[in-house]
């Protein structure tokens, strides 16, 4: 049985499979886009609501050239009116890679017997982060293979030696988890380390799909999976992150998908997820898939588009599996967050010299291994603000409490002083002198622009002044 978000606060329906494939394929068949609807649904968005998944299909289904860029530019609006112009950067730390699973499209798989299997040493952690913070990293996500050496106990001792590192006047602030699904109990642990948020994509939300490419091992049990973050929810853990993997299935499902797994949170838990992530599957270790259900670079613009406008509130993540061009341009319909100079290979931040990749070393393919300082320059040059914030982590604003600030539009009001204060950090501590240029710039431009609005930039100015004496990790 299906339980829908509506009956979900119903405590003994909690943790129940919520994904009906015939209620999302009706929407997507029997839903018309025209232009009067698709202005009212976007001008819903603007107004920071959240879309229903009948108005989601009517910007899935619209199909003339003017609607789409009418939804682009939408998304481009809503951006600027909740997220002001920042980029939150952050760096995927591979732990380890033994995994039991055997997913046709993982280089992790179980039965790839080219994977070179490696767990990182505390000790190669500890030069690994070193490595991170001496470029300027704030943020990092730990990533793990689903294997019983990965344990919850595990996990959070991971956490702990990451959280411990500290060089010169590097420090790592915020530290998630992508790993395997836990019991309620296992959550618990991780989230006695002091983890931000959990992040667990269910890939592709059609069962029949899903059970296609599972072959073996854990994940293979769908209901687990999909039901994997309501068990976190239920330990405590409010922060979490939702995500498909794009070319497994029709993207056009996977979207209502994820807006469903919104729903079924809001109903559930009262609070929606942090982020969404939307990678496109890319090459991998001997990679078994076809190719039906590629989405192409315009069917992606369109989908991140729409998922900015479907969930106003929620940060998105673009990552490096995109090329350097096509992120550039993919920034601008509502991503929050992006990788930067990401390393995949097992200890590949440890190394002084950046190889080229090893598919049969890493998970998958990505295609803008740029390094970090070269990313923050482009950032700059497009005028955004690259920002390391973790201020609402530690002051306790996630869950009810960050819904709060979010979806009235508040975010703004916090998140670009704090991307100023944290990009004054990295100029001072990190930054070429043309990269120091130009941010100082960026932050001028920017401050001018707050006092606009009435934001007290005397203060700010001041912490800037702190931090450019020596003071670090000062926020709002």
């Amino acid at each position: 049985m299906i339980f829908t978000p509506e009956k979900c606060r119903i405590p003994d329906q909690r943790m129940k499979n919520f994904i009906d494939p015939d209620e999302i394929w009706d929407y997507i068949n029997n839903t018309k886009a025209d232009k009067a609807r698709v202005t009212d649904i976007i001008a819903k968005s603007l107004d920071k609501k959240r879309l229903t998944l009948e108005e989601t299909a009517v910007l899935i289904n619209a199909t003339d050239p003017e609607l789409i860029e009418q939804i682009k530019e939408g998304a481009r609006e809503l951006k600027k009116r909740i997220y002001g112009n920042r980029i939150v950067l952050f760096a995927p730390l591979y732990i380890g890679n033994k995994c039991i699973n055997n997913c046709q499209y993982c280089g992790f798989r179980t039965s790839n017997k080219d994977q070179v299997r490696k767990t990182l040493s505390d000790e190669e952690l500890v030069k690994t982060v070193e490595n991170l913070e001496d470029t300027g990293q704030k943020r990092l996500i730990l990533v793990y293979g689903e294997h019983p050496d990965y344990s919850p106990e595990y996990i959070a001792h991971t956490v702990d030696v990451v959280y411990g590192v500290k060089k010169g006047k590097g420090e790592i602030r915020r530290v998630n988890i992508n790993a395997a699904p836990l019991d309620i109990d296992g959550f618990r642990t991780v989230k006695a380390a002091k983890i931000g948020t959990y992040q667990i994509f269910q890939e592709t939300y059609n069962p029949e799909a899903y059970k296609k490419y599972h072959l073996g091992g854990k994940k293979k049990d769908f209901d687990w999976r999909i039901t994997s973050l309501d068990r976190a929810q239920e330990a405590g853990i409010d922060d979490v992150g939702i995500g498909a993997l794009f070319n497994l299935y029709d993207w056009r499902y996977e979207v209502l998908g994820l807006v469903r797994h919104t729903n079924h949170f809001e109903a559930c838990y009262n609070v929606g997820p942090h982020t969404i992530s939307f990678p496109r599957m890319k090459d991998a270790s001997n990679l078994m898939l076809d190719d039906k259900y590629v989405v192409s670079d315009e069917d992606f613009a369109k989908l991140v588009a729409i998922l900015r406008l479907a969930v106003p509130y929620t940060g998105m993540i673009l990552t490096a599996r995109e090329p350097a061009k096509l992120r550039k341009e993919i920034m601008q319909f509502g991503v929050s967050q992006i990788d930067g100079g990401t390393k995949l290979e097992i200890g590949a931040y440890a190394e002084t010299e950046h190889d080229k990749q090893n598919l049969h070393r890493e998970q998958f393919q990505i295609n803008d291994d740029r390094p970090l300082g070269v990313i923050i320059d482009e950032l700059l040059d497009q005028g955004f603000i690259p920002s390391f914030c973790t201020a609402c982590y530690r002051l306790g604003r996630t869950g009810e409490h960050f819904m709060e600030f979010s979806v009235p539009g508040f975010i703004k009001r916090y998140c670009s002083p704090n991307a100023i204060l944290t990009l004054t950090e990295y100029l001072v501590d990190y930054a070429s002198e043309s990269t120091r240029n130009k941010g100082w710039k960026v932050i001028e431009d920017n401050l001018v622009d707050l006092e606009k609005h009435h934001q007290d930039v005397p203060e700010i100015r001041q912490r800037i002044e702190r931090i450019k004496q020596g003071e670090r990790d000062l926020y709002f």
